[in-house]
């Protein structure tokens, strides 16, 4: 049996498997967000924080029936805030890009 370092396994190694739904939290909705689905067919979805760029491609394939080019991804740091006296941060988000084939699009941008 090969041997394994417990150091080289990753989220993605570990076999995590996600629905669709679980995949897409929400979409992104700004008015950069909606020049960019006018102009250049891509959509920004705040995705799972452990979900990988294939599981991005087949979650929005599946809910919008499209057909994906491309997929990046941005890991979001959280914004200090403040309540009262207290300090904090609002939490770490995944951001995902997905970049449409050119005849389809999603209605809802």
């Amino acid at each position: 049996m090969p041997k394994t370092d417990a150091k080289s396994k990753t989220v993605a190694d570990s076999g995590a498997k996600f629905e669709a739904h679980q995949v897409i939290l929400r979409p992104l909705v700004t008015e950069k967000g909606v020049h960019r689905a006018t102009r250049a067919n891509q959509y920004a979805f705040e995705v799972n924080s452990l979900a990988t760029k294939s599981d991005v491609k087949r979650a929005v394939e599946e809910l919008f029936e499209v057909t994906v080019e491309k997929v990046r991804t941005q890991n979001r740091k959280g914004k200090p805030r403040r309540h009262k006296f207290r300090f904090g941060y609002t939490k770490n988000w995944k951001k995902a890009l997905v970049t449409l084939d050119s005849e389809h699009r999603i209605d809802f941008f």
